[in-house]
């Protein structure tokens, strides 16, 4: 038996959804072959080679990337059994059934993928049903093994102050989420749970990667404070084993809001930044999208961790159907007011709500009745605003975004913020005089639960 793991996309990281299925199915003696093809080519002989194609998808980009691959196997390899693993496997089990593929597993696929790579035929899906939270299974979690997997090097790097740069190496130190955000891929899969990964485990993973060159680690954990006790314990063994290793984490508002108090610990432990998806400065479309936190939350929060002398990186879906054009130039007012004009990547000021298939978005009335039918070929609900001037504007962003991506980010905002102003007819302001200070940050934009492309 030969497995090929193939990942198609994960934000610029060494794939994790490939390192730890590899394990388990090499602790089971299976073959694994792993592929990466945002960082290499996928050569017709490795699919040939395999018996068992398994395809991880974490996310709607990857999953929309992984369709012509599953197409190419099937004409390279017609006998080999083909699998999707992931958030994203669930949610477009239909598409990838119509596209051939026999086994859908959900994140927690390690022991199902062992199972599947042993038997001799696939597996019916009224036999394996996917499962909702109460039936994930609770595995006992193993070193990942990234042998095969292109170097650290060839992937993100993080880009620091002073113009030096680090190699990025990435693990999960928890998995799901306890909160129920209605846009996010993960609740209808984990329904309010999350599940800790012990602590000498995520240091065994850190470990070969320092020992692979990486001098940064980023955890891959939706909500980094779900655990606290877990986080501090964590944290606290990374400082000391590597006191000169750095990392960042990602946290909700409401936590770092909720743990204040171990805030400083993340800067002291060697934390450079803490991504947090804000999403909206707009009370109402927070309430929509089920966050937890207000306007004010975010902004006590930017002051939390700058007092602590942290950078907070915000995240933003500025674009939904509940979005004017003047809330959205109060949002950039909003980002400039805060100093957070360097914190912010640019194509975050692009973002488009995302409605993929059985999305709770949809229970929305205003989500419904602005929503077309379900395109296959894109695997959302494509949606238009009620006012045209908005989708023209979410447009022009992400054109500015694209011809500007040499350009530093205080260059990008102030041509956004021009377009923007433009658009809403609101006046033209000063632009502020203060020094724009540089922050660490990842050479490949973090974003998720949103499509950065222009959708219509």
């Amino acid at each position: 038996m030969r497995a090929l793991l193939i990942s198609t996309y994960d934000l610029g990281r060494q794939p994790f959804g490939l390192a730890s299925p590899a394990a388990w199915l090499r602790r089971s003696h299976v073959e694994v072959d792993c592929v990466d093809t945002s960082r290499e080519p996928l050569d017709d002989a490795r699919i040939a080679a395999a018996s068992l194609v398994a395809f991880y998808l974490p996310m709607h980009t990857a999953t929309r990337l992984a369709g012509p691959l599953i197409d190419r196997v099937r004409v390279v390899n017609p006998h080999a059994r083909l699998c999707a693993y992931g958030l994203y496997a669930p949610l477009n089990a239909d598409w990838l059934r119509a596209r051939g593929v026999t086994e859908i597993v959900g994140p927690e696929a390690e022991a199902a993928l062992v199972e599947i790579a042993r038997s001799q035929r696939p597996t019916p899906d009224a036999q394996r049903p996917i499962p909702k939270a109460g039936g994930l299974p609770r595995l006992p979690f193993i070193q990942p093994d990234r042998t095969g997997l292109p170097p650290l090097a060839e992937y993100a790097s993080l880009r620091m102050p002073d113009g030096s740069r680090r190699t990025i190496g990435s693990t999960d130190a928890s998995r799901g989420c306890k909160h129920l955000c209605r846009h996010c891929p993960i609740v209808p899969v984990y329904q309010g749970r999350f599940r800790a990964v012990p602590i000498d485990v995520v240091l065994e993973d850190i470990r070969a990667q320092v020992a692979a060159g990486a001098r940064h680690i980023s955890f891959g954990d939706p909500d980094f404070f779900n655990g606290p006790t877990h986080a501090r314990r964590l944290v606290e063994r990374v400082a000391r084993e590597w006191p000169g290793l750095s990392y960042d984490v990602t946290i909700k508002i409401e936590h770092l809001l909720r743990q204040a108090e171990l805030v400083p610990l993340l800067r002291e432990t060697g934390c450079l930044f803490v991504t947090s998806a804000v999403e909206s400065i707009d009370d109402a479309v927070l309430q929509m999208l089920r966050k937890g936190h207000t306007r004010a939350d975010f902004i006590r929060a930017v002051a939390v961790c700058r007092e602590a002398g942290l950078t907070l990186a915000p995240t933003f879906i500025p674009f939904t159907p509940w979005t004017t054009l003047e809330g959205y130039v109060g949002l950039l007012d909003v980002v400039d007011a805060l100093d957070l004009v360097e914190h912010v990547a640019p194509v975050q000021l692009g973002i488009r709500l995302l409605v993929t298939a059985d999305s709770p978005l949809l229970d929305l009335p205003d989500v419904r009745a602005r929503a077309g039918a379900f395109d296959h070929a894109s695997l959302t609900w494509p949606w238009r605003h009620v006012d045209p001037r908005v989708d023209a504007l979410q447009a022009q962003v992400m054109r500015t975004v694209g011809a500007m991506t040499a350009e530093p980010r205080a260059a990008v905002f102030a041509a956004i913020d021009d377009t923007a102003r433009a658009s809403a007819g609101a006046p033209a302001v000063p632009r502020r005089s203060r020094p724009s200070t540089p922050v660490p940050y990842v050479s490949e934009p973090w974003y998720c639960c949103a499509e950065p492309m222009e959708t219509l």
